[in-house]
């Protein structure tokens, strides 16, 4: 390499480095002041120029937290919920989207355009039907209302279909059918196991989305211990006045579990979406 396409590169590589520092810093900023107004109070959040620095009242209102509401019990429903319809999207996004890729039925294409045009629904306008339909069944104030309505997604099927169609081929399953296996085994033995990492990924995108969920859990849920997290935080507050800190407090402890989790398998998930990224 000659000196001055060295020098170029150095200098890509230079701004490179200070874009993602910026890019960084603009998504771990929120986060860090989270946690600065949940160590005060709402008198220093409001002060210009504002406080950067954490102060010494985070357990006190952390401990306001777990007394004002009952934040565990919050937190254990808000698991159950989000880690159901976690492995919910999982499995069954990828039985439907294997369904479209690779089986051959009457209206195939036309259903999977129905699929994909539900998409461009605003998740708003089924609020009413899906609460009648759960009022009938008589499942308000319970964990299943939450449960149920989110366990496959039409985002989940296009994601599952578009990497069955590009990673298996079809005369892996001819050939598996010829060996007498159902299409049961051929989809749980041979199909599933290859695009494992991208059902991983779609089932971590839909516990993040259930665990973040307020509105749905909002219009459904009744009795403080039916409350997931986010409704739990939404208890904190009272008619009048918001408690910045103590709201802020409760926000930081709801985050924790999901740093936890991507602390873990961040890694895994970088892997799967890079996966589908080569595919030819």
């Amino acid at each position: 390499m000659t000196e001055p396409k060295r020098r170029s590169a150095e200098r890509v590589r230079w701004w490179t480095y200070l874009l993602l520092a910026l890019a960084v810093l603009g998504c771990v900023f929120p986060l860090y002041w989270m946690f600065v107004v949940a160590t005060t109070d709402t008198a220093t959040a409001t002060r210009l120029p504002p406080e950067i620095v954490p102060g010494g009242n985070f357990f006190h209102l952390a401990g306001l937290v777990f007394t004002t509401v009952p934040f565990v019990r919050s937190i254990v429903n808000s698991l159950i919920v989000a880690g159901t319809i976690g492995v919910g999207h999982a499995v069954l996004c990828s039985l439907a989207g294997f369904a479209f890729a690779k089986l051959r039925f009457p209206g195939r294409n036309a259903l999977f355009l129905v699929v994909v045009l539900t998409m461009t629904v605003p998740t708003q306008l089924a609020v009413i039907p899906q609460y009648m339909i759960i009022s009938s069944l008589g499942w308000v104030d319970t964990l299943q209302a939450l449960i149920v309505p989110g366990l496959a997604s039409a985002f989940g099927i296009f994601w599952m279909r578009q990497h069955l169609s590009t990673t298996i081929s079809d005369e892996i399953l001819q050939a598996a059918r010829i060996d007498g296996a159902t299409t049961w085994q051929i989809f749980w033995r041979i199909a599933f196991p290859l695009v494992r990492p991208a059902a991983f990924v779609l089932g971590l995108l839909g516990f993040v989305t259930a665990w973040n969920d307020f509105l749905w859990p909002f219009i459904v849920l009744k009795s403080p211990e039916m409350y997931t997290a986010q409704i739990a935080i939404k208890a904190l507050q009272n008619s009048y006045t918001v408690d910045l800190g103590l709201a802020m407090a409760g926000s930081f402890l709801t985050t924790l579990p999901l740093l936890v989790l991507f602390v873990f398998v961040g890694r895994r998930m970088v892997a799967g979406i890079m996966d589908g990224a080569f595919k030819g």
